[in-house]
């Protein structure tokens, strides 16, 4: 597929709208019942919404990201609510081709914070979350859509982390310095994994190490289709460690999913105070 032929522009007429439709029926399965109608799609447009496509060169929509905007505490802020690519366009960066347009765009409108959320147990949108578009965690937050009708959510609570980006380039170049800091650093790769035996153990201690890290299977999205039981397992372990690390006092600063490891890892340090874009509660 020829990268340079893909347009990354705002959705406009019914049949681009009816297509987004589409694409959610096949992402999420025709059974799925939260399908975002073509209705509300063109009524967020006309509100500071967003609803951005990826075109190939046919005019075939390859992706998309809804969101819409609305007010916290007398701030402008986005909410991204879907994002989908169809799955001969993946691993091409069109999901962050997608996000940055959608970050452009809600800028203009005087927005300083996107928030989404994603499950904490898939690898791929941790590795692009924290790694790549430099998000902070806002919340960990448990059954936050209830146990879907979708077959990509395993039948197992829908818990999911709210994630921060700010709209300004210089705030994202500050999270993604302090993400590569963390990578690069032997002493969190080493770190402890923090598990229901670790918390117990740790339980009482007056220093903390400064990093530890969450473990999550590294293709949770096939255990999600495959494995009910594994993926029930992995939701209370992953659960249990990030609520334990967040209330603690960490932040996940990054993600790493060693090559060849049948696990990824969180890595979450101890900030020197809380962070710009935290949503407020």
């Amino acid at each position: 597929m020829d990268l340079t032929t893909i347009e990354v522009r705002t959705l406009a007429g019914h049949e681009e709208l009816n297509a987004c439709v589409a694409l959610q029926l096949a992402t999420w399965g025709e059974g799925f019942t939260d399908v975002v109608p073509v209705s509300i799609l063109k009524v967020a447009q006309h509100i500071g919404g967003v609803v951005v496509g990826a075109f190939d060169s046919s005019n075939t929509l390859l992706g998309f990201v809804f969101g819409l905007t609305g007010v916290q505490r007398g701030k402008i802020v986005h909410w991204s609510d879907m994002l989908a690519v169809r799955p001969e366009a993946r691993n091409l960066g069109l999901g962050r081709r997608l996000k940055e347009h959608q970050r452009h765009l809600v800028r203009e409108i005087g927005a300083s914070v996107i928030y989404w959320t994603y499950d904490p147990l898939i690898a791929r949108n941790a590795h692009l979350n924290f790694n790549r578009l430099g998000v902070r965690v806002a919340e960990y937050v448990e059954d936050m859509y209830g146990v879907t009708d979708s077959a990509l959510h395993g039948g197992v609570p829908t818990d999911r982390l709210i994630v921060a980006w700010p709209t300004h380039d210089d705030e994202i170049d500050e999270r993604l310095a302090e993400s590569k800091r963390a990578s690069e650093s032997p002493d969190c790769h080493v770190a402890p994994v923090v598990t229901a035996e670790w918390i117990e153990s740790a339980a009482g201690a007056k220093i903390l190490p400064h990093c530890v890290r969450v473990e999550i299977p590294a293709d949770a999205e096939s255990m999600l289709l495959n494995n009910a039981p594994g993926i029930a397992n992995w939701r209370r372990r992953v659960r249990r460690g990030l609520q334990w690390s967040l209330a603690t006092g960490y932040t996940i600063s990054a993600f790493a999913l060693p090559e060849g490891d049948s696990s990824g890892y969180y890595l979450l340090t101890k900030p020197a105070s809380r962070a710009p874009g935290q949503m407020v509660r």
